[in-house]
């Protein structure tokens, strides 16, 4: 899994990431409890799942991308398609309703 670094303002598109194929990117804090309980679950599905990117961004490293992007509470679960935001997620989510999130935006 991608670990997004010191993103700027002409990145959140993500287009180097979502170029013809789907995103998610998870947007966490070391800090935060469900963050670090949503992890695994991230990880297994990154695993388990094909034409899928799995990235993850640090919003302590990188507030101007979650700025941007609106994110106001943590964890978040974006999915980008071709650069563009198509669905997100906010919250503890279990595996079924994030590969649920991934399947309605194939």
């Amino acid at each position: 899994m991608a670990e997004i670094r010191n993103y700027t303002s002409e990145d959140m598109k993500f287009e180097n990431l979502s170029k013809n194929h789907l995103t998610l990117v998870d947007f966490w804090a070391a800090w935060c409890g469900p963050c670090r309980m949503l992890a695994p679950i991230v990880d297994e599905l990154a695993e388990e799942t094909e034409g899928v990117v799995f990235a993850k961004v640090n919003v302590d490293e990188n507030p101007d991308v979650a700025i941007g992007l609106g994110i106001q509470s943590i964890p978040t679960l974006y999915l980008f398609k071709d650069g563009q935001a198509v669905d997100r997620s906010v919250g503890l989510q279990g595996k079924d309703a994030i590969r649920a999130m991934i399947d309605r935006n194939r």
